[in-house]
């Protein structure tokens, strides 16, 4: 074995560990693994839309539906609370849509599909950490558009849903030439919705992304980002010990990001996703982070929206 791949296998291995001490995946019986809109909080939902339309920027981009939000609040993990701003509004996503491929990719190799080689494990990393386009499209090519469709649509998920306004989709390859096989809906080559993608981000928590493992180690790929913008930007300075799992997309207007928190206070331990189509998109980004965890600290009552 090669020192660097020996070095790889420890830094995983102890990442792994670390993230099994910090309490992820998160450990509830499976019949506790419920739909995220079951989920869905009065409370934090009136708090959430309270922190957005103060702002009358932000008010305006949510009217139009240029704006989307969605937070988890994983504080608890015996009371979950879930809320969303246009969470079933589909937009143009730019490089986020990565993780649709990252978890066909993992579906792939644990099915035998194709080998978990060093190539690959190296371009599954980039492609998240880096947003590497040439590494996604490596990926793309060796996964396959029918595939990635395949395990979005699978009942287990369900992450692009035609009766729920669509979802994640991968249909055009990253920076590169090529066929295409976009989403039916909307036409769109990179797709999500914040509904989608915080469900993504609630399963993923829980180790419930093709198994416990597989689970694990896309958390490995998708923690400790190499870019430090967007909502990391903020959390860097804010809460500098969380642990930041996250994918984000930028292009022309459309600016995304995800991210799972899980803070050394268990009052800090949320899913955050935010889709804008407006040029200021990064910065509103940036300044979402302190409205939302205001939002998450208003715990008056649980009410449940059935």
């Amino acid at each position: 074995m090669k020192i660097t791949n020996f070095y790889t296998i420890v830094a995983l291995s102890l990442n792994m560990a670390l993230f099994a001490q910090k309490g992820l995946p998160i450990k509830v019986n499976d019949f506790n693994i419920k739909p995220l809109t079951s989920f869905s909080n009065v409370t934090l939902q009136k708090s959430l839309e309270l922190e957005l339309r103060a702002n009358p920027e932000w008010n305006k981009l949510i009217a139009n539906k240029k704006m989307s939000v969605g937070i988890v609040d994983l504080s608890n993990p015996n009371q979950i609370r879930f809320a969303s701003v246009n969470g079933n509004h589909m937009m143009y996503a730019a490089s986020l849509p990565k993780i649709a491929i990252l978890l066909a990719a993992m579906d792939a190799i644990e099915k035998g599909e194709f080998k978990e080689t060093e190539a690959v494990k190296k371009d599954m990393k980039i492609m998240i950490s880096k947003s590497d386009n040439d590494a996604a499209t490596r990926m793309i090519d060796r996964v396959g558009y029918k595939k990635i469709e395949s395990v979005m649509t699978n009942p287990k998920y369900m992450f692009y849903d035609e009766n729920k306004g669509g979802g994640l989709w991968v249909g055009k390859r990253y920076g590169g030439d090529g066929a295409t096989h976009r989403e039916p809906i909307k036409n769109l080559s990179h797709a999500a919705s914040v509904n989608q993608v915080c469900r993504y981000y609630y399963l993923l928590a829980h180790g419930k992304l093709v198994n416990e493992k597989r689970s694990k180690q896309m958390l490995d790929i998708m923690g400790n980002p190499d870019l430090h913008h967007k909502f990391v930007s903020t959390l860097d300075k804010i809460a500098p010990n969380a642990y930041l799992f996250r994918k984000s997309g930028s292009w022309q207007t459309y600016h995304s990001d995800s991210i799972l928190v899980w803070g050394n206070d268990p009052n800090r331990r949320y899913i955050l996703v935010a889709l804008i189509d407006d040029a200021s998109g990064e910065q509103i980004i940036r300044d979402l982070v302190k409205p939302i965890e205001k939002a998450l600290k208003r715990k008056a009552r649980t009410n449940l929206i059935v």
